[in-house]
């Protein structure tokens, strides 16, 4: 019952085994304190819950996903390049703590939040290959700024045979005029639309995760300003976390293929089995 409907709540598991004909025909009753003891020995526990979209896994997104993979072989000599933006300001902290039993866990924060600074980052397999903050909201000027960074790498390609594929999501800036002019004008680049509801096929959605912690721990709101904070995170991120990232986008690969619902990005779904789920 657990594993086919993960918020099902205690009473309700009570309900269906009472009132069971077959199974549970020879319980007549059964206590909250039983289930709830029950459900830890065999090793079932509170958890957050992840939210799925129901677009995630209609016919149209699913025939979405699958073009997408069979896209991606669809350039020779090719590198990919995953781009997108995330913002943070004073107020984002950490949302869990330690304290003794029968206290809370508290913290200081600043009384203003202070201005919101967006982060536009790249990575590839080689690491992070640019990062640019700005102060507010990204827009299509700034993201035309930013592009100039992939310039660098266009520089260093001369003579190589190497087209960079930019990955990144539908957010209406990067469907701007501005934008796609530019890449008609530099046709060492292309870009690839990832489908909606598919951020588990977005490899820097893990970098951003790892990324803030990288700025918790500097403390902002203290020993440095929020923009070096985000900054020197950057250049926290190794080439090898950015490679075991995209290798666990690709791993949804096959079943994007064989159009399967996406119900959890976690591993525990995908691959019951421990040893599966060694890479």
């Amino acid at each position: 019952m657990v594993r086919a409907r993960n918020d099902i709540r205690l009473f309700e598991i009570k309900q269906a085994i009472e009132n069971s004909n077959d199974t549970f025909a020879n319980v007549p009753s059964i206590s909250l304190p039983t289930i709830a003891r029950l459900l830890k020995k065999h090793q079932v526990s509170m958890k957050q819950i992840y939210l799925v979209p129901f677009e995630r896994n209609n016919v149209r997104v699913k025939q979405l996903h699958s073009e997408y993979i069979q896209g991606d072989g669809a350039v020779n000599h090719h590198k990919y390049i995953f781009i997108d933006e995330a913002g943070f300001n004073l107020a984002k902290t950490r949302r869990r703590g330690r304290n003794l039993i029968g206290q809370r866990a508290t913290i200081q924060v600043p009384g203003q939040r202070g201005g919101n600074i967006s982060m536009c980052a790249a990575i590839s397999e080689d690491g992070v290959v640019g990062c640019r903050p700005v102060l507010g909201s990204y827009n299509t000027e700034h993201l035309i700024v930013f592009c100039f960074v992939l310039n660098e790498l266009e520089q260093a390609c001369q003579g190589e045979d190497i087209v960079y594929v930019v990955v990144w999501d539908n957010v209406s800036f990067h469907h701007a005029q501005l934008v796609q002019e530019w890449f008609q004008t530099h046709p060492r680049f292309m870009t690839f639309y990832l489908p909606p509801y598919s951020p588990f096929l977005k490899p820097i959605e893990e970098f951003f995760s790892t990324w803030r912690w990288k700025v918790y721990d500097r403390h902002p709101h203290e020993h440095v300003s929020l923009l070096q904070a985000m900054c020197e995170a950057c250049g926290d991120i190794t080439a090898e976390q950015c490679q075991a990232w995209i290798r666990h986008a690709r791993r949804f690969f096959p079943r994007c293929l064989n159009n399967e619902d996406i119900h959890c990005d976690v591993d525990e779904n995908l691959w019951p089995n421990v040893n599966d789920r060694l890479d």
